[in-house]
């Protein structure tokens, strides 16, 4: 391999000239590297920014500045940073949980970089007439362990006693975990603490808890190295990691393994997966001499998950023989048996939880939750009403008739209800109080043709006072992966848009979960361009029935979902003119060559496992699609220095290809945050700067000129 070094002098020249006029990009070192994919040879002249070191830091100043020196030209930036910040100004809750006679919950008093852990160490039924107030107080403050609040926490676990708190943060975004634990009574922290814990649970069994960790990557490769041969250890209390006690690993398929107990801690499962989709299912009692574990699905074809222990039995959702799931219980004794509790039906069932002595029940219907309550036997008892069409979850315990309801929509801010299964009581335990009229604003689901002929739902988002002309500013946005369903949530952020005439899109695509196992696999592997097909005839009809036209348009999506945006606009720039990939997965043929990446094969497959398989990622990789003289709309990449699940090499190595071969006068930009990942545990004062700068990007793109209040 040559590899050619021009002197830093010459690579990173920043541009000085108007905007209008054009762009001085700064210069990227191409080396001579080139692979060999089944007789075809293709060059790969960034590799080098797959590696961390001070020409690519220079790189990533010299971008930031470029990006910078533009977003300051958007004269509306200030007013917009202004109007976001005072939206997220405001209360926010989680679903409370209650464990061993306490009460947990999250809260954010508006503007606090990370929510805080509170507890209730006594409470009366909330839902209840005349229920005494509640009296909370501080259990963790995650704002306390760093200084910009960039330390999340990630995870917790209460001990089954109430007295003890497990508990996993993250650092600057990353995946990698470290675990505490704290008294709950007096909230002093004890001694353990373990590290290189990475997408673990912590399961609480006596004195201990079992987590699931990878090796120590080599120094220098925490964000690059691959992470295989997941080890579930179990921890003692006061003891030192260095003593944990390794309960399973696989050395022949490298799976992730992740342990759960039941709540009466009986017996310890273990969920391995080697990708995304699938997962085994073995078990062991606690409660005897059962040294080994027993297999209740021992191969990765479907998914599944125990939702409760009931009498001996174990009740397990999975999609096995049911590609919409069902309900099932099996007895330990014998695992080859499954007996139906809630059959299959034409809705996806998204959720089983026991409470009370029912079981709360949720359908995906066409992406917007429907709810019902069943008896243990999986007779429907009746409707759980939702305030519209949006989305719900819901917290209690098997023997309490207290259970605590979360909901959200588009523009219908997350509320949060104690409910009494019993008496049917509801009330607002938690209202919203977010400084915008919803009132203005309505949400329809409205139903475009998809590429294979089917009807698949849109929803739209805007003022009511809509005109359908083909000028409304409109911001498209999907995903379609990895048997996700991105169903309608609320986001403050997107409140500005909306105010100033926008129209927000969220399609539902095929790769996604919303109708099922058979919906998602037809959007993966060799069926891929399913996916981008269906965002085309999405936006295709979104201009065809005069909601917006193509330079009106903007299309938006993160992770799974950068890919998506990045791969149709390289396809269909005519249909767009702006784009917003963000953590993109943009390099279909070296995605599996970093951490947590070779899981995805089940949605991508990989350039090496055939010529059929490389030929079709070829087709639609975007750092590979990239074309010389083609008018691209205006892109914005955003990613971080410390993802390291879809390494930022992805839009590095996007974006400097972009930059060295475009001709248009339409800017190709990249915004990369600094102590920051994927996107979970992110301060909220980062996340107000990203919005501010992305929806600035936006709606100057497309021509807004808005006056905020």
């Amino acid at each position: 391999m040559r590899i050619f070094v021009l002197p830093l002098c010459m690579m990173f020249l920043c541009s000085a000239a108007i905007f209008a006029e054009g762009f001085e990009y700064p210069a990227a070192r191409k080396v001579d590297q080139k692979d060999d994919y089944f007789g075809t040879v293709l060059e790969d002249p960034y590799r080098w920014m797959e590696t961390d070191s001070p020409e690519l830091r220079d790189w990533i100043d010299a971008e930031n500045r470029l990006t910078e020196s533009y977003l300051e030209t958007i004269p509306f930036r200030d007013d917009l940073r202004q109007r976001l910040t005072k939206l997220v100004d405001y209360p926010k809750h989680g679903t409370p949980w209650t464990k061993a006679g306490r009460l947990f919950f999250f809260k954010n008093d508006g503007l606090q970089n990370q929510s805080v852990l509170y507890v209730v160490d006594s409470y009366a039924d909330p839902a209840e007439p005349n229920a005494p107030a509640m009296t909370p107080r501080v259990l963790l403050d995650p704002n306390t362990l760093s200084e910009d609040g960039t330390v999340a926490l990630q995870t917790t676990a209460i001990s089954k006693d109430g007295k003890t708190m497990a508990y996993a943060i993250s650092r600057s975004g990353s995946d990698w975990n470290e675990v505490f634990v704290l008294d709950i009574a007096t909230g002093e922290p004890l001694i353990d603490h373990l590290t290189w814990v990475k997408f673990s649970g912590l399961a609480w069994h006596g004195n201990g808890f079992y987590y699931s960790r990878f090796d120590a990557p080599e120094e220098g490769a925490i964000l690059t190295a691959k992470n295989d041969f997941h080890k579930v250890y179990y921890h003692r209390l006061g003891t030192d990691q260095s003593a944990d006690t390794l309960v399973f690993t696989d050395t022949e398929r490298p799976q992730r393994v992740r342990a759960s107990t039941d709540r009466d801690e009986q017996f310890l499962f273990l969920y391995g997966s080697e990708t995304t989709y699938g997962n085994t299912l073995f078990f062991k009692s606690l409660t005897g001499n059962d040294a080994g574990f027993t297999a209740v699905v021992d191969d990765f074809k479907s998914s599944q998950g125990v939702v409760a222990v009931i009498d001996g039995m174990f009740y397990i959702l999975t999609d096995r023989d049911a590609p919409n799931q069902r309900l099932v219980k099996v007895d330990p004794k014998k695992t080859d048996v499954w007996i139906d509790v809630i059959p299959e039906t034409e809705f996806p069932l998204t959720g089983v939880r026991r409470i009370g002595g029912h079981l709360i029940v949720t359908y995906s219907r066409d992406a917007a939750d429907e709810v019902f309550v069943y008896d243990l036997n999986g007779k429907k008892l009746r409707a759980i009403e939702l305030p519209t069409l949006g989305i719900t979850g819901f917290s209690g315990e098997q023997d309490s008739d207290l259970y605590f309801q979360s909901f959200t929509s588009y523009t219908y801010p997350t509320v949060v209800y104690a409910c009494n299964m019993t008496t049917g009581n509801r009330i607002e335990l938690f209202p919203s109080g977010v400084d915008f009229d919803k009132d203005a604003f309505v949400t329809e689901r409205v139903w475009y043709t998809n590429s294979a002929g089917r009807k698949a739902p849109i929803f739209l988002t805007y003022k009511k006072d809509l005109e359908k002309n083909g000028e409304n500013p409109t911001l498209l946005y999907g995903y379609g992966g990895f048997n996700i369903s991105v169903r309608p949530s609320f986001s403050a952020f997107r409140i500005p848009f909306l105010e100033q005439g926008g129209v927000y899109a969220h399609v539902v695509l095929r790769g996604g979960g919303e109708y099922g196992e058979t919906w998602y696999k037809s959007g993966t592997k060799l069926q891929k361009q399913n996916v981008f097909d269906d965002f085309i005839a999405a936006a295709e009809f979104l201009i065809a029935e005069k909601y917006t036209s193509p330079q009106k348009l903007a299309c938006q999506g993160g992770s799974n979902g950068g890919l998506l945006v990045a791969a149709v606009v390289l396809q269909r720039p005519d249909l767009f003119a702006v784009a917003v990939p963000a953590v993109g997965v943009l390099d279909m043929l070296r995605y599996h060559k970093f951490t947590i990446g070779a899981a995805w094969a089940t949605d991508y497959g990989t350039g090496e496992e055939s010529k059929e398989m490389f030929e079709s990622l070829l087709k639609y990789s975007p750092l590979h699609n990239v074309k010389h003289g083609v008018e691209y709309p205006a892109i914005l990449v955003t990613t971080s220095d410390h993802d390291d699940r879809v390494v930022p090499a992805h839009s590095f190595k996007f974006t400097a290809e972009m930059q060295a071969k475009t001709t248009s006068k339409n800017p190709a930009l990249i915004r990369i945050e600094t102590k920051a990942g994927h996107g979970a545990g992110k301060p909220i004062s980062k996340v107000i700067d990203e919005s501010t700068d992305v929806w600035s990007f936006i709606m100057h793109r497309l021509g807004m000129k808005p006056a905020f209040k």
